[in-house]
């Protein structure tokens, strides 16, 4: 269905989507993307998007489906992979399991940390001080690189003393490593900081 003017009345969804997820706490947007979904999904599965919407986690994004390696004509890439270091990969791990822990816990909807909660996440990683004060140091690269792809958000600025700085865990988190997937980097993470101390 299209306005006088010809644009989709659903086209502010789609640009939103095409900007990154979409949450449920965005009202208007959540609710126009539940009465336009068949639509929506319609328009990006002619491109070879896929519409994802997670009801239970309040988010809605788009995938696109990897092609194989032998198909003809492969579409490009909309959305490029980002490759994360290994400070960034281990706080990634360190909030999915958080708000594994949060959502057992059934505190609420929404899990709220710290920059001193997030810190003391860490020291479970870390048994050396000297490397436990290195990424202190520096956590506000992995921080900055999750805010970027949208998996923090800060939610209080305390400009005199960082710890005080507050952040939402987003929930899109969950989409981008999931339990197999956590349990397997958490592995991998453990065995690089065993020897990251014995050196």
């Amino acid at each position: 269905m299209e306005t006088a003017i010809g644009r989709s009345l659903y086209a502010h969804v789609i640009i939103k989507l095409l900007q990154g997820p979409i949450y449920s706490d965005d009202k208007a947007a959540w609710r126009d993307l539940e009465v336009w979904k068949s639509s929506i999904q319609e328009y990006f599965g002619k491109i070879g998007i896929d519409l994802v919407i997670s009801e239970a986690d309040g988010f809605a994004r788009i995938v696109q489906p990897k092609e194989a390696e032998d198909e003809e004509n492969p579409l490009p890439r909309l959305m490029r992979k980002q490759t994360l270091n290994y400070e960034t990969t281990l706080l990634c791990v360190i909030l999915r399991q958080m708000l594994e822990e949060f959502d057992i816990k059934s505190e609420g909807t929404k899990l709220f940390l710290t920059q001193k909660d997030i810190k003391e996440g860490i020291e479970l990683f870390y048994k050396e001080q000297t490397n436990k004060s290195k990424l202190w140091k520096e956590l506000s690269r992995p921080i900055n690189s999750l805010m970027n792809i949208g998996v923090l958000k800060l939610t209080r600025e305390d400009t005199v003393n960082k710890d005080n700085n507050q952040y939402e865990v987003k929930r899109i988190i969950k989409a981008l490593v999931d339990n197999e997937k956590l349990e397997e980097i958490k592995l991998k993470l453990e065995a690089h900081a065993n020897t990251i101390q014995s050196e």
